[in-house]
């Protein structure tokens, strides 16, 4: 009886000893599932300016890679800055509304991009391809109702969502921005 006892004994404590082993063997990975940081969260607005400041911070903080999906794009100063960072090695890829892209401020603007090495692809399966965000270096997503016109700076009542240090964010909205990355046509300039 006292050995049978004892092996039932050992029986659970080597229960026990495997699934403290398989829990402490699981830890890490629990851990990387859990967020290791939390968002920083900024708001702009415009017509007041900061809606445009902070598009502009957000492209000038680029270190690797830009992804811009866009409704409508003619800002000049946006332009400019998506050139800047493509000249200081960060990969830039734009895909913007094929309708929205034919205005001549949008041709231009386009134009600037590919002539400076920027990929641009136009998308037309959708009424409106309305989106207008950026995703940066994997990790950070810039978004809200503001266009990147100069009117949406200058005129509108607009705002703009940075959101910093979101991976998981972030990659949602690659991968919406691939899925339309993938339905567009390339820009070939225009003049």
């Amino acid at each position: 009886m006292i050995s049978q006892m004892s092996w039932k004994a050992d029986r659970t404590v080597n229960m026990m000893r495997v699934f403290l082993l398989a829990a402490i063997a699981l830890l890490p990975a629990a851990a990387a599932a859990q967020p290791t940081a939390t968002c920083a969260v900024e708001a702009g607005f415009s017509p007041e300016g900061s809606a445009s400041a902070l598009v502009l911070r957000a492209i000038g903080s680029a270190r690797e890679s830009i992804r811009l999906a866009a409704y409508l794009f003619t800002s000049p100063d946006i332009a400019r800055a998506l050139i800047a960072a493509r000249r200081k090695g960060v990969d830039v890829q734009a895909v913007v509304d094929r309708e929205g892209a034919k205005n001549a401020a949008s041709r231009a603007a386009l134009n600037l991009l590919a002539g400076a090495g920027i990929p641009v692809r136009t998308v037309s399966g959708y009424a409106i391809h309305h989106d207008k965000y950026m995703v940066i270096d994997g990790a950070t997503v810039q978004t809200g109702s503001f266009n990147y016109t100069a009117a949406a700076a200058r005129d509108n009542s607009e705002n703009v969502l940075l959101a910093s240090a979101c991976p998981a964010l972030a990659r949602q909205y690659l991968e919406h921005w691939q899925s339309r990355w993938r339905q567009g046509v390339g820009w070939r300039l225009k003049y």
